[in-house]
């Protein structure tokens, strides 16, 4: 899968939030639809010369707000919208 995701080393935001927000607003608009896969955490720190647990970080971010879900050893996959939005609102309560 190719992504157009982008870090700079320049910015003030860490490397984790750059691409976390990226990958929210590619969730947020439908380029990354509902129910696709996400590159593997070695393929997307590859890509974009970067340490793993960055991108583990990003990931993991976006599973605590409900945006993706792990699906074990397949990887990590795009929830449905709807998904997101009782994940969040059970998240609220506690």
């Amino acid at each position: 899968m190719k992504t157009n995701i982008r870090v700079s080393r320049k910015k003030p935001e860490s490397l984790t939030s750059q691409i976390r927000e990226q990958l929210s607003s590619m969730i947020d608009s439908g380029t990354l639809a509902a129910g696709s896969f996400l590159p593997s955490e070695r393929e997307l720190a590859n890509s974009l010369k970067v340490a793993r647990n960055v991108v583990r970080g990003a990931y993991e971010q976006l599973m605590t707000v409900g945006s993706i879900q792990s699906e074990g050893r397949k990887g990590r996959k795009v929830r449905a919208a709807s998904a997101r939005k009782k994940s969040t609102r059970t998240s609220k309560k506690k």
